[in-house]
């Protein structure tokens, strides 16, 4: 079993900042759990806008606090995200949130990342494994 308080991960090496400074992720399971997903806390910042493709992951995402507009890229069809609304990426869409509000939601990726995953400049997270 185990038990663990996403306040515990602040400014560990599970704490991932992005680089474009747009949001930063507490990932409270991780593929060395190997349970096969990972479960993340994410807060993406008011007023601003992230691009992302999950080409190599599938994701799950339900929002608790705060508000967004959610673009399906692909289809260019928009979505409002409120707490209690869930959108889940299983065909690896292309999309952009923009928060109105900080928005802070709970993610689950399969399969899991490792801790330090970020978008690179086509907004996917590399297939990255735990050695062992």
């Amino acid at each position: 079993m185990i038990v663990r308080s996403f306040n515990d991960l602040e400014d560990t090496e599970r704490h991932v900042r992005s680089a474009s400074g747009t949001w930063h992720s507490k990932r409270i399971i991780l593929a060395r759990e190997r349970v096969g997903f990972s479960l993340h806390e994410t807060v993406m910042f008011a007023g601003t806008a992230t691009s992302m493709w999950y080409a190599n992951h599938i994701e799950a995402v339900v929002c608790v606090e705060g508000e967004a507009e959610l673009t399906d890229e692909e289809t260019g069809e928009q979505h409002w995200i409120t707490p209690g609304t869930m959108y889940l990426l299983d065909g690896h869409e292309r999309h952009t949130v923009r928060p109105k509000t900080d928005f802070r939601c709970i993610c689950v990726f399969n399969p899991p990342v490792v801790a330090r995953e970020d978008h690179d400049e086509n907004g996917v997270y590399p297939l990255l494994t735990e050695e062992g």
